[in-house]
């Protein structure tokens, strides 16, 4: 029997795992951190699993049924896994005249677990750099990345990727990707650049192979130019963290919100930065901790990176993900990491 919407206090979900041939820059640290949670196996090359999903194409599960059948939310919810660097890209706003019916942008956020030595993201232009010198960079097929912005980063960084913004995950990055998409729509992404690779049907490297799409004149019409090519952008968006120690009480750090309504800092530098979107919160310790009372934005997710949480009963380990329904519930902490996320309706 489906259970009826919102009803539910918490249900643990299950994840749908994109193929190679949709992600074929995935890695296999998933597999590694958390091969049993995620249902895969060892050494599987995975780039994307859909831990919180009400998309037909790609819906979470909860005991067989899709999560849309249990719960409503604009939330969606996924690790990613860069063994490679992703498409060089860009998401609308939802009133975009080029869109569809049925599609909608789909505003993202990216909160970094694990990075190879020196790797980083991609994001906006450098100061100076124009519409006209992008559009012909791409029309010569010349490395976009060199015009943009790269920043390397560390586990713990977290970035806000508001429609407009040229962005790229560069490869050797894990992290936690919340965004929001319209129920029922499909978010749309523009390829601008994707480093000139082909592929075979099964997603692996081939010169003789075919070229993903791109969608040049909807990147270069979607650019907020003025805001990504402006000195001190990407310290708008982003935000560092502390390392919390497993053992200590536990710490609750609001990363981005829709009722911040400027950046919070303290001596690390940016601790919060506004999102009209996108509510995440980083959770972190051991012990008890109240979580905050979202319910104006559905049901939120609570994403388990390290240890365990346990929620009226219901436990998560790491890789695994609890839907929430009814919000400001007491959650446990054991040596835990976690991530909470919602998005307005």
């Amino acid at each position: 029997m489906t259970p009826p919407k919102n009803r539910l206090n918490a249900v643990r979900t299950t994840p749908a795992i994109t193929p190679t041939s949709r992600t074929p820059w995935g890695g296999t640290r998933m597999a590694e951190h958390y091969r049993a949670a995620l249902g895969l196996d060892a050494g599987q090359r995975v780039g994307e699993a859909w831990v919180f999903s009400l998309d037909p194409a790609f819906p979470s599960l909860v005991d067989g049924t899709p999560l849309a059948d249990a719960v409503e939310s604009t939330l969606l919810l996924k690790l990613l896994d860069a063994a490679e660097p992703l498409s060089v890209q860009i998401h609308p706003a939802d009133d975009y005249a080029g869109l569809t019916a049925g599609q909608s942008g789909k505003p993202e956020a990216w909160y970094v677990l694990a990075r190879d030595p020196g790797a980083g993201l991609f994001l906006g232009f450098k100061p100076g750099v124009t519409e006209a010198r992008v559009a012909r960079a791409l029309a010569e097929s010349e490395d976009v990345s060199a015009l943009m912005h790269f920043v390397q980063v560390e586990p713990g960084d977290f970035f806000v990727i508001d429609a407009g913004t040229p962005h790229a995950i560069g490869a050797g990055v894990m992290l936690v990707e919340p965004q929001r998409v319209l129920p029922g729509w499909s978010g749309v992404t523009y390829r601008y650049w994707d480093w000139n690779r082909r592929y075979d049907a099964h997603g692996r490297a081939d010169p003789s192979g075919e070229a993903r799409e791109l969608h040049v004149a909807h990147a270069l019409a979607v650019t907020d130019w003025a805001r990504v090519t402006r000195p001190g952008f990407v310290d708008e968006i982003r935000v560092r963290t502390e390392v919390a120690r497993a053992w200590d009480p536990p710490v609750q750090q609001l990363l981005t919100s829709p009722t911040l309504e400027e950046p919070s800092s303290d001596r690390r530098g940016r601790v919060a930065v506004p999102s009209k979107d996108l509510s995440v919160m980083r959770l972190a310790g051991s012990g008890s901790c109240e979580l905050p009372d979202w319910s104006s934005q559905g049901a939120a997710a609570l994403c388990v990176l390290e240890g365990v949480v346990e929620l009226d009963g219901l436990i998560a380990t790491a890789g695994q993900t609890l839907a929430l329904v009814a919000h400001g519930q007491t959650v446990e902490l054991t040596l835990a990491h976690a991530i909470l996320a919602a998005a307005r309706p």
